[in-house]
């Protein structure tokens, strides 16, 4: 068995992975980087090695400086994690040269999966189904663009050594088509530095289910049932379940021994998932579910699977590196219960979901529950900061419990009671996701964030009950003598130096106060800072009054409201929502431009984000140049309103 392991990742997973080689007694070695000096991960590994600047591409994925610092340590394996070099095959071969375990499948496995195309084919060859679509070597525009027209629009661009959404264009017109492969290739090659892409017909009512595997270097290989992921926005998961609503136990099976027959086509080792999408429109059937890609490490949403079988697929991970067989043959796996899993993610909403950096001075995530499982990964803790240098995830919250509709309960339950601030996050999305009726009877697919996003995005304001309740708190905390000047302070917000949303948030506050102190004398109150109910809790924090309302949280003192507002400039003035580069600037000053117009590109975290003119207009100001590098808002460009010619 390994003694010493050292974890080339970070964050949550890098913490996952510590927990359970703590419990096997494995000493555990973290790596960093300049922004990860003070780290959960860093602060939880017994030891830890420095291996570079902030950005992942001079820490992280530089391979010679992990060997290196396993080699400094005597750790004898390297995980990968998810992400980063998880699924690099240079990598895992450079491990296993330098002598060291490398907790994974074999370099070869990854290699036979890692470019879509090449795996649709050997798939074939397996007997397993695949979508139609175009895995040709022609990579040219004219080439493409033919075979997108002989598909049939919709189409889908996927890189082919693409992942997490990243480097993948639904495009739903011809005239878009050379366009949005331009976008693709630039974010597949910033991604994975490849450009190369193939086609697939996008299938109607899709839903993404993938099952899990699991082979050891004795030629076993079992499955662990299904998860469905068609919770996605713009192909990112963000809620995953398992096992999958209406999987009937013929198809369970027949899609399970597919994946069965997958990995054993690239005579797989370790963990590994089977991601398939099936066409719903008349339900799950196996006769409507295609193949579409392996993913040859650990996924975000493996903790689901766990839960159902009772499964910790890191120690089975570390025993078959070390040369054991899978601790459990197929007809000892069973599922029990359902599970469920939302990513909380530092990203506004509010903002097109762009992420959110910076300190979380106000950070409390669920606790264990007596009526059911609750479990929180996260690689952050309050006090902690959000880099933008890293994908922006806080926490996986997880529920498993007796059933499906009691799962879905539970887990609003979290997304509602769960507090984050100043940095912005999706809460409040996944707890109206999770209210969606398509969800709750489980005839959702992987468009229906999409289709629904308006009615996904939290109110911009507190509610009525909300500001009464931060009320009756202040007016309580104040009638030890201070209501009078209580009542002072909030009648001059009616004329002072107030801003924006702040301001009729800060006077409706104000008056409920009013009314409550008028009759001070006689006002009684009991408060306490617990939940009102699922979606609504008020809290005094040493930041002011937080009110926590479905996920979203805002706080309250004195002087100023954070709500989920955000910063702005004169009308016209294109604002930069994040720090990051300027890769595409497509206007110049003196350009009239129409509303929609795409003004210029910002890159951050690997994604690309179109800033658009808001209006018909002229740009007056552009102080935004290619390849820059931007502050968060920072203003890049000035349009300002009026007709133009055109």
């Amino acid at each position: 068995m390994i003694t010493k392991l050292l974890i080339a990742n970070r964050g949550e997973i890098a913490c996952r992975i510590i927990r359970t080689a703590r419990a096997m007694g494995v000493a555990t070695v973290a790596v960093y980087s300049d922004a990860d000096a003070k780290a959960l991960h860093v602060r939880s590994a017994d030891e830890a090695v420095h291996i570079g600047p902030s950005p992942a591409a001079e820490s992280y994925l530089v391979g010679e400086k992990i060997i290196a610092a396993a080699k400094e340590t005597g750790a004898e394996a390297i995980h990968p994690g998810y992400g980063f070099l998880s699924e690099n095959a240079d990598f895992a071969q450079a491990v296993l040269d330098a002598g060291l375990i490398w907790v994974g499948p074999k370099p070869e496995s990854i290699r036979a999966m890692g470019l879509k195309d090449a795996a649709k084919q050997l798939m074939m060859d397996a007997g397993v189904p695949v979508t139609p679509g175009y895995l040709g070597e022609d990579q040219s525009v004219e080439r493409l663009t033919k075979e997108a027209d002989a598909i049939g629009y919709p189409v889908l661009i996927k890189a082919v050594a693409g992942g997490g959404g990243k480097g993948m264009r639904k495009v739903e017109r011809a005239k878009d088509f050379e366009a949005d492969l331009e976008s693709c290739r630039r974010e597949a090659k910033a991604s994975f530095g490849n450009d190369e892409v193939l086609l697939e017909k996008w299938i109607t009512s899709p839903r993404h289910i993938e099952v899990q595997v699991f082979g050891d270097s004795h030629g076993n290989v079992v499955h662990l049932f299904e998860r469905d992921c068609s919770l996605q926005r713009r192909h990112q998961k963000v809620i995953e379940e398992a096992p999958a609503p209406g999987m009937d136990e013929a198809t369970r099976e027949e899609i399970c021994a597919a994946a069965v027959r997958a990995a054993k086509a690239v005579d797989y080792e370790g963990a590994g998932t089977i991601e398939f999408i099936a066409d719903a429109s008349e339900g799950l059937r196996a006769d409507r579910i295609f193949f579409m890609e392996m993913n040859t490490r650990l996924q975000v949403e493996h903790p689901v699977t766990e839960e159902i079988t009772g499964v910790d697929l890191v120690e089975w991970q570390l025993r078959v590196a070390s040369g054991e067989p899978i601790p459990l043959k197929q007809d000892e796996l069973s599922i029990n219960g359902h599970a469920i899993e939302a990513r909380l993610y530092a990203e506004d909403p509010a903002k097109g979901f762009l992420p959110s950096t910076g300190r979380l001075d106000y950070l409390c995530l669920p606790l264990p529950t007596r009526t059911f499982t609750t479990r929180v990964e996260t690689g952050v803790e309050e006090g902690d900061a959000v880099s933008s240098f890293y994908d922006p995830m806080i926490a996986k919250l997880i529920v498993h419990a007796k059933d499906r509709e009691f799962a879905i309960e539970a887990m609003k339950t979290l997304t509602g009671g769960t507090r984050c601030w100043p940095v912005k996050s999706n809460t409040g999305f996944l707890h109206l996701l999770l209210h969606a009726k398509e969800f709750e009877d489980a005839t959702m697919d992987t468009g229906l964030v999409g289709s629904r996003i308006d009615d996904l995005l939290p109110a911009e304001e507190a509610s009525e009950k909300a500001l009464q309740s931060i009320g009756h708190m202040i007016v309580d905390q104040a009638l030890g003598g201070n209501a009078g000047d209580i009542r002072e302070t909030y009648l001059e917000a009616e004329t002072g130096p107030w801003s924006n949303m702040g301001f009729r948030l800060n006077r409706e506050i104000s008056q409920t106060i009013m009314r409550l102190t008028d009759g001070a004398n006689d006002y009684q109150v009991e408060f306490t800072d617990q939940s009102i109910d699922d979606s609504l809790w008020v809290e005094a924090t040493p930041n002011g009054y937080a009110i926590v309302e479905g996920g979203v949280t805002r706080m309250f003192n004195a002087t100023r409201f954070e709500g989920t507002g955000h910063a702005s400039a004169a009308d016209g003035a294109i604002i930069a929502p994040m720090p990051g580069k300027v890769i595409a600037v497509d206007v110049s000053e003196g350009q009239e431009v129409k509303a929609g117009d795409r003004l210029m590109v910002l890159e951050a975290m690997k994604m690309e984000h179109a800033l658009t003119a808001p209006f018909d207009g002229t740009v007056t100001e552009l102080s935004a140049a290619k390849d820059a590098q931007v502050q968060v808002e920072a203003v890049l460009c000035v349009v300002e309103p009026g007709e133009t010619d055109e």
